[in-house]
């Protein structure tokens, strides 16, 4: 998902990702289908508020949706692991590291040779 994307352009991606209709997401966020309509085509943008219903429901970042930074395409779930990494003793933190290093590794030499 590139972060060229608007705000409405994310919110009909990640819709349609999930096979709803604007009023299927409408109803999961206590929102109308029109706001819904609008905020698709750019002509009006949710609040901040609206903003995390959004995020929530799709279970993608704030940072996601706005298209913040680099970290932006993490979903949810890769960023609560992140955290909870970061809280993590250096040792634990290390050996972790490692694990995930070797899978890498092999992910990418399976890659190459496929």
């Amino acid at each position: 998902m590139s972060n060229e994307l608007g705000i409405g352009s994310r919110i009909t991606l990640l819709r349609k990702e999930k096979k709803w209709s604007q009023l299927e997401l409408a109803k999961n966020i206590n929102a109308s289908r029109e706001i819904i309509s609008r905020y698709e085509r750019n002509e009006s943008l949710p609040s901040i508020d609206m903003i995390i219903k959004i995020a929530d429901i799709f279970g993608v970042t704030v940072d996601y949706m706005i298209g913040h930074n680099e970290n932006s395409s993490f979903d949810k779930q890769t960023v609560d692991r992140i955290k909870n990494i970061q809280k993590m003793d250096v040792e634990t933190k290390n050996i972790l590291f490692n694990v995930i290093d070797t899978y890498i590794q092999n992910f990418k030499t399976k890659k190459a040779f496929s």
